[in-house]
């Protein structure tokens, strides 16, 4: 079955409120195995707002409607989806009573325009709304179905958790999983053409590949009856992908981020860790420390932005700054030898670059950043030259020091098992 999603607010076209309900229904449709081609968001406009209901129930069997239950005159969501259904509206009772409640406990006086969200559309299934005064409607006509629910996400989310996931399962009894495979050290296009045949011939399961900073996840989707049908469809094409793209992998895993997967690479293996950041100002430091654990592994952190600190903390030469200067591979990996001997930890990390807007030079432009990564006195220094704001560039090294990090590890991993 296919759903439509239409948000109702201008305060939603204007950007004054982040439509945070679209992204979770839209997540939650899916897991009830229904098909999502549209969502929209429309303004307190009467006409706009018939123009997009009339045309979803032409293209969708099912409309969830977030926002425009309230009690003003600007709140038309449920007059227009009764009048698109050819319903009229009539009280209900219990919705009137739950409404006076409300306002008694809270020591305030009703005004007359609240008695409007005790009418609903004659026939449908009220959802009574236990954190708010507007109660959400499920109302069906012929082969059709539309669900309004109300804007603020601490009501919608409760109400639909109570009334409406179970509806939707019973409306559409196949579901949808997903499985997430995370990879890093890889550009999405670089992925894209090591799969293409896969993307090519797919069907059910499908494979989305979809670029985050420094990585690059394929989400592989099943459409089944049941959840261990659809695992079992999943289950060889994630194989093939571990088989192609193996190296740069490193989680299957929804909830598994990559400075997770680091830490329990270091955990795992018994080898502490330090940092040393300059132009990313402790991000690294914290996306290891946001970690539960980290704590067995990690020692120390330092920020060295100026020369002086690079020369104080971490013995970088003065000359090696003024010949190559502070952004460059010799101070790079001055840095992280000063870090490892200060620390004495077997994984150490440090990164120097041009962050920007200012700064860059013919020679040494805006984007370049040189990070180096050391396991137990091996070093490995790599250059890098990021495009975008210094927000941006930023997040790109701090992603690409993580994934250093991990290839060095994981190499040396390789290297002491071959000793052995």
């Amino acid at each position: 079955m296919v759903v439509e999603l239409i948000s109702v607010g201008t305060e939603l076209l204007l950007g004054n409120i982040v439509n945070t309900n679209a992204a979770y229904l839209a997540e939650q449709c899916a897991n009830c195995g229904l098909s999502c081609f549209y969502q929209t968001v429309v303004g307190d406009n009467e006409e706009r707002l018939q123009e997009t209901v009339k045309a979803g129930l032409k293209r969708s069997d099912i409309l969830i409607l977030t926002g425009g239950l309230g009690p003003t005159d600007d709140d038309l969501t449920k007059e227009v989806v009764t009048k698109a259904m050819k319903k009229k509206l009539v009280e209900d009772e219990k919705a009137r009573e739950m409404i006076q409640t409300y306002f008694d406990n809270r020591g305030m006086e009703i005004t007359e325009n609240n008695w409007k969200q005790a009418m609903v559309p004659e026939g449908a299934i009220v959802m009574y709304n236990n954190n708010g005064t507007a109660p959400g409607l499920i109302v069906e006509s012929g082969e059709k179905c539309a669900i309004l629910l109300p804007g603020p996400p601490n009501e919608m989310k409760p109400m639909f958790e109570e009334y409406v996931k179970d509806y939707l399962k019973k409306k559409n009894p196949e579901v949808i999983v997903s499985t997430t495979v995370k990879l890093c050290g890889i550009g999405e296009s670089k992925v894209a053409d090591m799969i293409q045949d896969m993307l090519d011939n797919q069907s059910n399961p499908t494979i989305a590949p979809y670029a985050k900073t420094g990585e690059v996840h394929l989400r592989v989707t099943a459409k089944a009856a049941d959840e261990k049908s659809a695992n079992k469809l999943i289950k060889p094409v994630v194989k093939q992908l571990k088989t192609r793209l193996a190296e740069y992998i490193y989680t299957t895993d929804e909830n598994t981020t990559l400075e997770n997967a680091i830490v329990d690479l270091l955990v795992a293996n018994k080898l502490t860790v330090s940092t040393v950041e300059s132009c990313t100002g402790g991000m690294i430091a914290a996306r290891l420390i946001n970690v539960p654990g980290v704590s067995d592994v990690f020692k120390m952190g330092h920020i060295t932005y100026s020369n002086k600190a690079k020369k104080k903390i971490l013995g970088v030469k003065k000359r090696t700054l003024e010949k190559h200067t502070a952004v460059s591979a010799e101070v790079a990996q001055e840095m992280v030898k000063g870090v490892e001997m200060v620390s004495k930890a077997d994984v150490c990390v440090s990164v120097t670059g041009l962050a920007g807007p200012d700064g860059g030079t013919a020679k040494k432009p805006v984007g370049l950043v040189y990070i180096a990564c050391s396991v137990k006195g091996n070093v490995t220094v790599q250059e890098y030259h990021f495009n975008g704001n210094r927000a941006k560039i930023r997040e790109n090294a701090t992603a690409s020091a993580l994934t250093l990090m991990r290839k060095c590890i994981l190499e040396y991993m390789t290297e002491t098992a071959f000793m052995k």
